[in-house]
């Protein structure tokens, strides 16, 4: 399913693409960040090591198409909360003896189903990267992906930490390559066939040589 939605979902016509916020869909352009994403936290986290306050981040990689699955995740989750509200009248109804008992079962059945549906895509799309930068001194992966609430989110993690796909079993000929991190703290995926390397030197500095793993 990941896949249909990847050939569905048109790529963006831009590298402005995913760049520009709407709705709060945050960029980053190299100037002071909003307060709430700097914080004290490991290098590993959401927000914005302290020490990062100055640096520049060169984009390396990007999937034009992150920008409308926020769209589809805001839009299912919105989709679940009124199956999900619908509810409460439903045994209201039931109890009234105004609704069958078969239709209340298809009611729960679509609203834990919507849950389900849900859940997936979250767990999912929180996952996928939309946008690779890499400062300056190449020591520091910025990852933007989405939240659970279909918005823009960065995470901040040590080069160092990050695991070459050289070292790891997925291929790029695949749909989706796995990001992971020595520590293990967290695992992104990289759609290597639908996105586009912007800079591959820099690339290859983090991931290792797209072509050795051919």
């Amino acid at each position: 399913m990941a896949a249909l939605l990847l050939r569905v979902v048109p790529r963006s016509p831009g590298p402005a693409a995913w760049g520009r916020p709407l709705h709060g869909l945050w960029c980053y352009s190299g100037q002071k960040v909003p307060k709430r994403w700097v914080g004290i936290r490991s290098p590993t986290s959401t927000e914005k090591p302290p020490d990062m306050e100055t640096e520049k981040f060169q984009m390396v990689y990007r999937f034009g198409a992150i920008r409308a699955l926020g769209y589809v995740s805001r839009l299912k989750l919105a989709q679940t909360a009124m199956t999900v509200v619908a509810l409460p009248p439903g045994l209201y109804l039931y109890s009234q003896g105004v609704m069958t008992l078969n239709s209340l079962c298809l009611l729960s059945g679509v609203a834990g189903f919507a849950l389900a549906m849900l859940y997936w895509m979250s767990y999912f799309f929180r996952r996928l990267v939309g946008i690779l930068y890499v400062n300056e001194s190449g020591t520091i992966l910025r990852v933007a992906h989405l939240t659970f609430w279909g918005w823009r989110q960065d995470t901040y993690c040590p080069v160092a930490d990050v695991m070459p796909l050289t070292e790891t079993q997925d291929r790029p000929q695949d749909v989706f390559v796995r990001i992971q991190q020595y520590s293990g703290k967290q695992t992104f995926y990289l759609t290597l066939r639908y996105g586009l390397i912007l800079d591959r030197k820099r690339f290859s500095q983090v991931f290792g040589t797209l072509a050795a793993l051919k």
